[in-house]
């Protein structure tokens, strides 16, 4: 072959087509709730494991009287196989209805964060996040419900 008639051949060019963004959509299916309990002394806290289960430290007893616990239910849109890590935010203080505040401290999550969506749209990976709430003295935290705003992001890197 000779160098003149390579030169001459038209070069063929490929252009790399831009990887698609990658889009999570999260949407809170149910909120963070602790259920009905007292405190009988100097207080405790309540903690709510992301399995759905709840534990009580200190004086803090544990009762039903109707009132549902349960962990805070996110459900992620997102391709399956896209890698997601959960930053939790800031202690929050809850306020009662009767007066005094409580402090929520956002705990772990099931999946365990990072974790990889399985599900396809119009699926949805469920993710349970629990919490510990830190309950004062019947003094300081008397009897009613406490409510507040918590936030978690969910970050695709």
């Amino acid at each position: 072959m000779d160098l003149k008639s390579y030169a001459q051949r038209p070069a063929i060019m490929a252009i790399e087509q831009p990887p698609r963004p990658v889009v999570v959509y999260v949407n809170p299916a149910q909120g963070l709730n602790f259920g009905a309990f007292y405190q009988n002394g100097s207080g405790g806290s309540v903690i709510i494991y992301p399995n759905g289960s709840r534990s009580t430290t200190g004086s803090v007893i544990q009762t039903s009287q109707g009132f549902s616990f349960s962990p805070a239910i996110f459900e992620v849109d997102a391709e399956p196989g896209t890698v997601v890590t959960i930053s939790n935010g800031p202690d929050v203080n809850l306020t009662g209805s009767n007066g005094g505040t409580m402090v929520l401290q956002i705990g772990s999550s099931d999946p365990v964060s990072p974790f990889v969506t399985t599900a396809a749209s119009p699926g949805r990976t469920q993710v349970r996040i629990g919490g510990t709430l830190t309950v004062g003295s019947p003094l300081a935290n008397p009897p009613g419900n406490y409510s507040g705003t918590f936030s978690v992001t969910f970050i695709q890197p």
